[in-house]
């Protein structure tokens, strides 16, 4: 017996060997490239507006850039490469595959039937003898015969004849499945011939050593590399320690914008030429007179910088903010990359306001993302956040003396006839232009806080070190609506999560979002899902974001944060209903935090902030009230659960284990009369855990 071992690569398991590495690098990037996309930007509707801006050409253009960029290019031609090559193996799986082992069957050979006798068999044969013998017989080249295949057809059919005839050889046959005994077999090897061919031993070294010595190390030091180039904010770590050391604890909102200037991101972005070309134009459109939202140390600030690539971020980013038609294509397309670059870089430094905690530079940090999202000078009137307002359509609505910017709820809650009075007018809004402005207006994300109060759960008071939620109940109330419907107050309780929900009991998720209700007697849970606001109203930033709103407590007297930030993004209940008008429902927003340690008073200011939009941030005062653990020990002893009835369950349960049954309760009516008035004082006391709040103008 011998074996054939073949290492070509048309042998039968090259193509499978070939399918399953392609398989195994293209499949999972293609789940990965098809996956649908969890960013908040993709799922979220959108307000409604016709707006189109100046250069909305080219914040459509950036955007489609940055969409190129995130598809990545190299793995889409990958996932094409690999189905080519898995095609490939399937057809030489189906064209080239063979048999391993041949089965021989003299019977078939002979042409005669199984139940044959040995004369049906013999005389069958001198039949194909007169027929095929050499002798008998001559070439057809019409079918391409020859001497030698007659002659191979004739030892054939002579070798079936004695395998059904011959005793020796019929053992043969009846044992090893052929007449001539054990024969040799063939198993195609998942190798190319060339890799074990004799003298190509040193190449195949060579190119296992390069695989594993140099590309290998190489992919994963480029993968390591990579992933520690960036913070968990997505920015570049060298960008972090810049920014780091342009923060002052009494920075300002003008010095965040400097400061993010220093991002190593604007070298990508101006890379070779790019960092000079323009820069004497965009200096000379920023630092105009016509530019009045920068004072005199910014535009030192700028005039001073050194770094070219710095100097060109920072007025490419004041061009931005001041919405300044630089008249060039390419400038103006930098521009609005630029905003987009900062705001990324805005998230660094908020991390790095927080590890810190002074309030001023936190607070700074969320409006100057507020700024670059609707492309307005810091402090400016948050009326420029509507189509079509300009400096000068501000000034008229305001007034020309006025001291204090109007935000968008005030202009909105003005009469129709006075609104339209301001605005109005030649040199200020057309009447489609107000129409356009004012339908904005009332689709922008506005919550307002109805109730903000502390509470432990499944507890009636706070004591010293317990883990404290803070509960705000705030609904959307867009500008402009009349007859809002006044609140409901069992939307402003708070429920504990379920007793099996034990994740929502440590704080470590919200409570369960499921909601029953009886069907045909049955009680049946549906699960509610995540509501997200519209995509903010950005026509000028080129990018899409979903906004997000940042609940953190500070301390006003010491100017510092005292309960880092909780952000959310989604909510639970809906926001508009089906016909597009708001529902007013009230939406719970929770954050949990360790309570003080020492029993007392704590006054804390709230801040709720939204990024993205400019006046509908809010503070307020909030006192949380820490008892003495005593109490809450007492409040404990009243809430003891009684011995059980004798017919209730419980009772049951009891009889089993004491061997006694319960005695059956009887009520009186002072009874009745004195639990009515614990319940009483309990409610009491759970009202002061749902601290007094003060809003504060």
């Amino acid at each position: 017996m011998s074996s054939d071992y073949t290492y070509d690569e048309q042998g039968q398991f090259f193509p499978f060997f070939i399918l399953t590495l392609s398989g195994l690098v293209t499949l999972p990037l293609t789940y990965n490239l098809l996956r649908p996309s969890k960013e908040l930007e993709n799922t979220a509707p959108r307000i409604k507006s016709d707006f189109k801006p100046q250069h909305a050409d080219l914040v459509e253009a950036q955007k489609r850039k940055r969409l190129r960029k995130e598809r990545r290019i190299k793995r889409i031609i990958t996932v094409i490469i690999g189905y080519v090559t898995m095609a490939w193996m399937v057809y030489l799986i189906m064209v080239t595959a063979r048999e391993t082992t041949k089965s021989y069957d003299p019977y078939d050979i002979l042409g005669v039937s199984r139940s044959a006798d040995e004369k049906a068999i013999s005389r069958h044969y001198k039949r194909l003898s007169l027929l095929y013998h050499p002798d008998k017989i001559r070439p057809d080249p019409a079918k391409n015969e020859t001497i030698e295949t007659l002659n191979d057809r004739f030892v054939e059919l002579t070798k079936a004849y004695k395998a059904l005839t011959d005793e020796e050889i019929r053992n043969n046959y009846l044992q090893y499945g052929h007449p001539d005994g054990k024969q040799s077999f063939s198993i195609g090897i998942a190798l190319p011939k060339l890799i074990v061919m004799e003298g190509n031993g040193k190449y195949v070294l060579l190119v296992y050593g390069a695989l594993l010595g140099v590309l290998l190390p190489y992919i994963v030091g480029k993968w390591w590399y990579g992933s520690q180039r960036y913070t968990k904010e997505r920015v570049l770590v060298a960008s972090a320690g810049n920014i780091f050391r342009e923060y002052k604890d009494d920075i300002s909102d003008n010095g965040i914008i400097s400061a993010l200037s220093t991002g190593e991101e604007f070298k990508d972005m101006l890379n070779g030429a790019r960092s000079e070309a323009g820069l004497a134009k965009v200096e000379k459109k920023v630092l105009s007179d016509e530019t009045s939202f920068l004072s005199a140390e910014d535009r030192e600030s700028l005039k001073q910088m050194d770094n070219v690539t710095r100097r060109k971020a920072l007025a490419l980013l004041w061009a931005y903010l001041g919405r300044v038609d630089l008249g060039d294509a390419s400038l103006d397309a930098e521009k609005y990359e630029s905003a987009a670059v900062a705001l990324s870089l805005g998230e660094a430094f908020t991390a790095i306001s927080l590890a810190f905690g002074n309030l001023r530079p936190i607070l700074g940090a969320f409006s100057s993302s507020q700024s670059l999202i609707q492309a307005v000078p810091v402090k400016s009137s948050p009326l420029l956040q509507l189509p079509h307002f300009n400096e000068d359509v501000v000034k008229s609505v305001e007034g020309e003396d006025s001291k204090e910017h109007l935000s968008v709820q005030r202009f909105m809650k003005l009469s129709e006839e006075d609104r339209r009075r301001r605005t109005v007018g030649a040199g200020l809004l057309s009447d489609k232009q107000y129409t356009d402005a004012v339908a904005v207006a009332r689709q922008l994300p506005v919550l307002e806080v109805s109730k903000a109060f502390f509470k432990v759960m499944g507890e009636k008071v706070i004591t010293p070190s317990s883990l404290v939620q803070l509960v705000v109940k705030a609904r959307f109330v867009p500008p402009g609506y009349t007859n809002v419907p006044a609140v409901n107050e069992l939307d402003l309780e708070d429920i504990d999560p379920d007793e099996d929900d034990l994740d929502a009991l440590m704080g470590r998720k919200p409570a369960k979002n499921t909601t029953s209700k009886l069907v045909n007697g049955k009680k049946v849970e549906s699960k509610i899902e995540k509501i997200q606001p519209p995509l903010a109203h950005a026509p000028y930033f080129a990018r899409d974001h979903s906004p997000r709103w940042h609940i953190f407590l500070a301390d006003a007297k010491q100017g510092k944060m005292a309960v880092p930030p909780f952000t959310f993004t989604t909510f639970d209940k809906p926001i508009i209903d089906e016909a597009g008008k708001p529902t007013f429902n009230v939406q719970t927003l929770k954050m949990q935090f360790q309570a003080p340690p020492q029993v007392g008073d704590f006054t804390f200011v709230m801040h709720m902030i939204c990024d993205s939009y400019l006046g509908l941030d809010h503070k307020m005062e909030i006192t949380l009230h820490i008892d003495d653990p005593a109490k809450a020990a007492a409040l404990g002893e009243e809430d003891d659960i009684s011995e059980p009835d004798e017919d209730s369950i419980a009772g049951q349960m009891h009889a089993l284990k004491t061997g006694q049954a319960p005695k059956k309760k009887t009520r009186k009516a002072s009874d009745s009369s004195s639990e009515e008035s614990d319940t009483d004082g309990d409610a009491g006391d759970t009202s002061d855990t749902n601290t007094e709040t003060e809003d504060e103008d």
